[in-house]
């Protein structure tokens, strides 16, 4: 957390790039807000600054309804945040408190509730229940001003068990109910449609055309279209279908996001999933200061500052993409997804031309027989170690999920068949989220560094860290730009 000096400073120029690094909550007037909010700038004696907007809520303080402190990019960057606290954030924001205790929570991360407790409290101020409850408020309120879905919808969809309670927390934490709040979004505007939708920020700048260029190669036929600079995918929750569209609003830095009404229930795991895909959290003037130093990466970063390590919607998805990845090129391996999705995925119906299939969950493939897996185009050795990733994710022995400790989750993976250390880091960068993972054997890389080996290519890299993840899709933009040949 910065000081508070430096804090206000910030706030007084309205520095879009500490948007989310901070709230600044008012005293006289009981509110907080994101440091870039329009509204007149406050005494700074009259100010409180907080890292985590949980923080100002515990406190009594209410979101702000003009900037909107929920939909703020995330906050400080991961690698400065202990592990298990990492690992319980991304679980919260997964719903994991919604359904079970912090006592549960803890044990599934290897430890007992008390001592969770005693470390998120230590490291972000505010136990984990206190957050969830945020959390939940947080989603219902940009619901409710963004979304035309009935209140007792608003309430399930955000984690509240009733309407009950949903209704008694929001009048507590904003001074007025629900319903108040739909009524004066109508009166803005709001109108009922065929979709959700909704709106995702983040830090500028952010280089969408690259991030679309890089998903739109990788596309799996059928699941995913990238095109009218959009991005569209089918959607499975459970046994409920649907579907997600994904556009860019560059005047108010944010995304908009579309999304079937059917998924409703699971609005809020799903928006934290896009925010990954889109690396929305990423701090772009952090990254492009350390990066830019270096003679080789300078040029590059200064060339396309905004650009982003594209994340992954469905960790498995990216893993079975990556394995058929191996040894083929891009085009080839999407052309192999596209099969296992029309050979083993759900069929479902969207409004959006291409997005026709689901891909098929990891039970769905372990239980395929390796014939039948092998039909697809794949060499046997190839085959097996799809089905050994799906068995060994279907009974949880690999987490292809965010917050996972880095280590550990390659580690897990290189003890898999035919998944070697450029796959793990490669699903490092998309599907953990680790902004220093390095694929060190990557031919790209070894070309644009200009060395022979990975060894040579890790000496190298050093200078990059604890970003080399973002120094990769450099290095490989620049290569597709004509940057090294």
């Amino acid at each position: 957390m910065m000081d508070a000096e430096t804090c206000y400073r910030a706030l007084c120029a309205r520095d879009e790039r500490f948007d989310g690094l901070f709230f600044v909550a008012v005293r006289t007037t009981g509110v907080y807000c994101r440091p870039v909010c329009p509204a007149r700038t406050p005494a700074q004696d009259r100010c409180v600054f907080y890292r985590y907007a949980a923080e100002a809520d515990r406190d009594g303080f209410r979101a702000c309804f003009r900037c909107r402190p929920e939909l703020s990019p995330g906050g400080a960057p991961q690698d400065s945040v202990p592990r298990l606290v990492r690992a319980a954030l991304a679980s919260i924001e997964r719903g994991f408190l919604d359904e079970a205790s912090v006592d549960d929570l803890g044990r599934a991360l290897g430890v007992t509730g008390r001592h969770l407790r005693r470390a998120m409290e230590a490291e972000l101020g505010v136990a984990p229940v206190e957050l969830a409850q945020s959390r939940r408020l947080a989603l219902a309120k940009q619901l409710l001003q963004d979304s035309s879905l009935p209140l007792a919808e608003i309430a399930f969809a955000s984690g509240f068990g009733s309407v009950r309670r949903f209704n008694a927390l929001f009048s507590a934490r904003f001074g007025r109910p629900p319903s108040a709040l739909r009524r004066r979004a109508a009166e803005a505007g709001s109108e009922a449609g065929a979709a959700i939708t909704l709106r995702l920020d983040y830090r500028p700048p952010l280089d969408w055309d690259a991030l679309l260029v890089f998903l739109g190669e990788r596309a799996i036929a059928g699941v995913e279209v990238v095109e009218n600079d959009a991005y569209a995918r089918a959607i499975g929750w459970g046994e409920t279908t649907g579907w997600a569209r994904v556009t860019h609003i560059p005047q108010k830095n944010a995304l908009r996001v579309e999304v079937a009404p059917a998924l409703a229930g699971a609005i809020g795991p799903l928006l934290g999933r896009l925010r990954a895909l889109f690396d929305l959290d990423a701090h772009p003037r952090l990254i492009g200061e350390s990066l830019g130093r270096d003679p080789l990466l300078g040029p590059l970063v200064a060339r396309r500052p905004g650009l982003r390590v594209p994340g992954a919607f469905d960790g498995f998805e990216a893993a079975v993409r990556a394995i058929l990845g191996q040894q083929v090129s891009v085009r080839a391996a999407t052309t192999l997804a596209g099969r296992v999705a029309q050979r083993f995925g759900r069929a479902v119906d969207t409004p959006a031309p291409g997005v026709t299939h689901l891909f098929p969950s990891a039970a769905a493939l372990a239980e395929a027989p390796l014939e039948a897996i092998t039909q697809i185009g794949l060499p046997t050795a190839r085959a097996r170690s799809i089905q050994a990733l799906a068995r060994a994710s279907a009974q949880g022995e690999v987490r292809l999920e965010r917050g996972e400790d880095p280590e550990a989750a390659a580690a897990a993976l290189v003890a898999l068949p035919g998944i070697g250390p450029w796959t793990a880091q490669y699903l490092g960068m998309r599907v953990h989220g680790f902004p220093d993972a390095f694929p060190a054997s990557d031919l790209g890389v070894l070309k644009a560094l200009g060395v022979k080996s990975a060894r040579a290519a890790e000496e190298r890299a050093a200078a990059f860290r604890p970003w080399r993840a973002y120094a990769v899709m450099h290095l490989w933009q620049g290569l597709a730009e004509g940057a090294f040949s």
